[in-house]
């Protein structure tokens, strides 16, 4: 492709040889950023754009789920930003409560200390130091992807600003009596010493017993956790169970303890599960906290905050997993055990910070009142202010709106913000403003818990922006415009966004779309896990393969709300691909390509340059509808197939004859061959931004093309003939080249050929051009056909390729290429016929089989049509 057929323009630039990202990215990226291209004014009179990053924790680093999910949104921007938008990609931090405590807890315990040690403030300054000196680590990794964020504008969620807001929040939703404060079961961590919101706990199958346990002749119940028992307040039964409908209202004893307990009637009881018997332990279930308020039960609390065993007897002081076994021993002795099951397999929820087991616990803890809130952030979607894409997963998103329950908003730890609450010792409970003085005197204290962190992001959106105040930039960009995140925390931030949104902005939702994308998972459809040995560090790809190889292949799979396969292969395609635009722009540089002056009449250019220009702006229109939809991989697979196919397998080398023998015809293509790079590199550069800002410097001597115009399709341009034409050229020479790979031809060789037929297919004057494509010589007096093939349209190519091959040696080549695509369709077939690997494995994965079948099973039809076309 670089081979030089005309003179260098005089002051065209010599791009390198070879294409290297690590001599790029860095550059570019600092000159980005000094010329303030991610720079958004509230003040311009442009129409506004506008994304919030979905902020990482202070701890992180950049892991592929947030390359990818920052890919999408840079590409977003970028291209709104070519399409004259006032363009706000606003970045920031969360300050990552539990996570960031427990670092720098661990950091101390190296040193021998413990939070305690140090005391409330001084450890809180330990921890501004640890961000100071090592937090935030993920912010230049952000700039090694390309992110195109208003640095001036990053926040923090523990910064001055947002503070004030959260304060505020706090205060105004208080005052209107939508936070309370109350005992109620909460997620309680042993080992962070903590309540933990749901998106906090991860739940997984584990191995665990079913013990089944006498209270009574008449009375079986079953546990997974028989320490609770210990807690038990009452049994219950379903009030239209025949079987204990004589029970309900007498007592019964707990075993192991010298209390009775009632039997109460309660529509939460299956009465189809185990005995239709359940036992009733209101401090330590969230079901049972429920039944325990409808019938007046006491909560008893039988162990504390680090899962010891409290209650009196012969069990206390034992941590729940020694006191488990034994009292089942106890029970076992006494001949109290009906059944016992091992393994039983239940679902278990988990600490995501350090694993622990989560203990459900009866607590005093602050909560909002969600009703009213929940309700707004349904209708929202609901009357389409708020759009959710893909629209299928809106039914989620109201599943959960629907049946939200209140929120604990409260956490027992000291970074964080901390609850704006004073208590006085005459049990006064005052709730202080920003702008307020708090109670001063003997006896005040504040509140020692500090505020969920999702309570601070769940502000993002409008008090990264200002909010309270009613700053320029709230009044330009909010609404934000959209939201990209993962369906994974669709009902935990998105809808707190919602909710504190619409409440605190008077009606006016938070954004317009949100653009839910799946998990990048491995090639096979895995979740990624240490455990699994197969996470991929982003970093590593952009060291190995660039930047924008790593953003192609994330984009290159996002298909709205679906997971996302990944694997180094494709990485390694997409360098390739980057490569391949790097040759191309090479090739039209040396070659004289240029963007000067408008584009020749039509009528001065030639078939093939008006079919490019055609092809252009089909691909330009539909890369624009597909954008619009969210359809990441779609646009990339328009744009790979148009740059790799289109122009350079077949413009580029179907301008070759032309640009080498001159003349005003190689004028008219240089003008085309660089408006075509131009606009390529224009479409590509959202979702690949380094390499394409290097070679439409290189090719247009302009600035940057972070803020060339955004390319809109031309009808005028769209030649139907000409894309017929053209297609039927590709078809022929396609063909040809089939069949001369079949026959094991060397692609240097050339074989002497007749073409008949191509007047009637409209294609006469492509002769020389198929002939020069495909290395075939004239037919002379001695011609002898010893191969025929029809082609679409008429058009007929009689081959002679008499001592061109070895027909012995071909055969046997074919035969075992035949061998070799039997056995893949037959793997295939295999898979794609079992119904659990189709039933589980992800849709892309499956997809992608199906693709290798029918590829196998072409291979098969064209190989056998080989083997029969060889003279016998």
């Amino acid at each position: 492709m670089t081979e030089r057929l005309d003179a260098r323009r005089p002051d065209a630039p010599t791009l390198p040889g070879q294409y290297q990202p690590g001599e790029v990215e860095q550059r570019r990226y600092e000159q980005w950023v000094a010329g303030g291209h991610f720079r958004a004014s509230a003040q311009s009179d442009k129409p506004p754009f506008a994304i919030v990053i979905p902020p990482p924790n202070v701890t992180g680093s950049l892991h592929m789920g947030h390359a990818f999910e920052h890919t999408l949104m840079d590409a977003l921007t970028r291209r709104k930003r070519m399409q004259g938008y006032e363009a706000l990609w606003l970045p920031g931090m969360d300050h990552a409560g539990i996570a960031t405590q427990n670092l720098v807890e661990r950091q101390l315990a190296a040193e021998g200390l413990s939070r305690h040690d140090l005391g409330r403030e001084k450890f809180v300054e330990r921890v501004w130091q640890w961000k100071a000196e090592s937090g935030g680590a993920i912010l230049g990794q952000m700039r090694r992807l390309g992110d195109g964020v208003d640095w001036d504008r990053e926040r923090f969620t523990m910064d001055e600003g947002l503070s004030r807001a959260v304060q505020t929040m706090f205060k105004k939703l208080f005052d209107d009596g939508l936070i309370y404060r109350a005992n109620r079961i909460i997620n309680w961590c042993p080992r962070c010493l903590t309540a933990l919101s749901d998106i906090e706990v991860e739940h997984t199958d584990d191995d665990g017993e079913l013990i089944s346990i006498r209270y009574s002749d008449e009375v079986v119940v079953a546990t997974t956790r028989a320490e609770t028992m210990l807690g038990d307040t009452a049994v219950a039964v379903h009030p239209d169970d025949e079987r204990y409908r004589h029970l309900i209202g007498t007592e019964v004893a707990v075993p192991l303890t010298d209390r009775r307990i009632p039997i109460v009637a309660d529509e939460h009881v299956d009465p189809a599960f185990g005995t239709g018997m359940v036992k009733v332990t209101p401090a330590h279930d969230p079901n049972d906290f429920e039944i325990g308020q409808r019938h007046d039960l006491p909560a008893l609390t039988i162990m504390d905050e680090r899962g010891i065993i409290t209650a009196h007897g012969p069990f206390q002081g034992l941590d729940r997993y020694e006191a488990r076994p034994a009292i089942v021993a106890a029970l076992r002795e006494q001949g109290l055990i009906v059944a016992e099951k091992r393994p039983y397999v239940h679902a278990v929820g988990h600490c995501s910070r350090c694993k622990t087991t989560v203990e459900p616990r009866l607590s005093l803890q602050w909560f909002v009142n969600t009703a009213p809130l929940a309700k707004a952030a349904g209708d929202a979607v609901r009357d389409g202010r708020v759009r959710v894409e893909p629209a299928e997963l809106a039914k989620r998103y109201f599943a959960w709106v629907d049946n939200m329950h209140d929120w604990c908003i409260s956490r027992q730890l000291w970074w964080g913000h901390r609850i704006p609450v004073w208590y006085g010792p005459d049990g006064e409970i005052v709730c202080v403003g920003p702008d307020e003085q708090p109670p001063s005197g003997e006896g005040w204290r504040q509140d020692e818990d500090v505020l969920d962190t999702w309570f601070s992001s769940g502000l993002w959106p409008f008090s990264t922006l200002g909010w309270p105040e009613q700053t320029p930039d709230l009044a330009k960009f909010y609404p934000t415009s959209v939201l990209v995140t993962g369906y994974d925390i669709l009902f935990f931030w998105v809808a707190r966004m919602m909710m504190f949104g619409l409440y605190a902005m008077d009606g006016r939702q938070p954004f317009d779309v949100v653009a839910l994308h799946g998990m990048v998972r491995d090639e096979h459809g895995k979740k990624m896990s240490k455990s699994f040995g197969n996470v991929v560090d982003p970093l590593d790809w952009i060291d190995r393969f660039g930047a924008d190889a790593t953003r192609f292949t994330l984009a290159r799979g996002a298909n709205p709300g679906q997971d996302v396969p990944v694997s180094e292969e494709w990485c390694q395609g997409s360098r390739n691909f980057c490569n391949k635009l790097w040759n191309a722009t090479r090739f039209a540089l040396m070659n004289g390509a240029h963007t000067e002056g408008p584009l020749p009449a039509a009528g001065e250019l030639s078939t093939v340059d008006r079919w490019i220009l055609s092809r252009l702006q089909h691909v330009a229109a539909e890369v624009d509808e597909q954008f619009e939809g969210y359809e990441f991989a779609k646009v990339c697979d328009l744009l790979y197939h148009f740059a790799w196919d289109d122009v350079c397998d077949w413009y580029v080398e179907l301008t070759k004859p032309v640009l080498a023998e001159g003349g005003p015809a190689a004028e008219a293509t240089r003008r085309v061959l660089g408006h075509v790079l131009d606009q390529l590199l224009r479409l590509l550069h959202p979702v690949i931004p380094f390499v394409t800002e290097e070679l439409w410097i290189a090719l247009t001597g302009g600035a940057t093309v972070m803020h060339a115009t955004w390319p809109a399709a031309d009808p005028a341009l769209i030649d139907d003939p000409a894309e017929a034409e053209v297609g039927t050229v590709q078809r022929v020479v396609t063909e040809i080249r089939r069949f001369r790979s079949d026959q094991g031809l060397r692609p240097t060789q050339r074989v002497v050929a007749r073409l008949d037929g191509l007047s009637a297919a409209g294609i006469s004057a492509h002769e020389p051009l198929i002939r020069s494509l495909v290395r075939l010589d004239p037919a002379g007096d001695d011609f002898q056909a010893s191969a025929t093939l029809a082609m679409p349209g008429a058009v007929n190519v009689a081959l002679d390729t008499r001592g061109s091959i070895d027909v012995a040696a071909e055969r046997a080549r074919l035969t075992k290429d035949r061998a070799a695509a039997e056995k893949e369709a037959a793997q295939a077939r295999a898979k794609l016929d079992n119904p659990a690997f189709v039933g589980k494995a992800p849709e892309p994965v499956v997809a992608k089989i199906r693709d290798r079948l029918a590829v196998a099973e072409a291979d098969l039809v064209r190989i056998d049509a080989a083997l029969e076309a060889l003279p016998s």
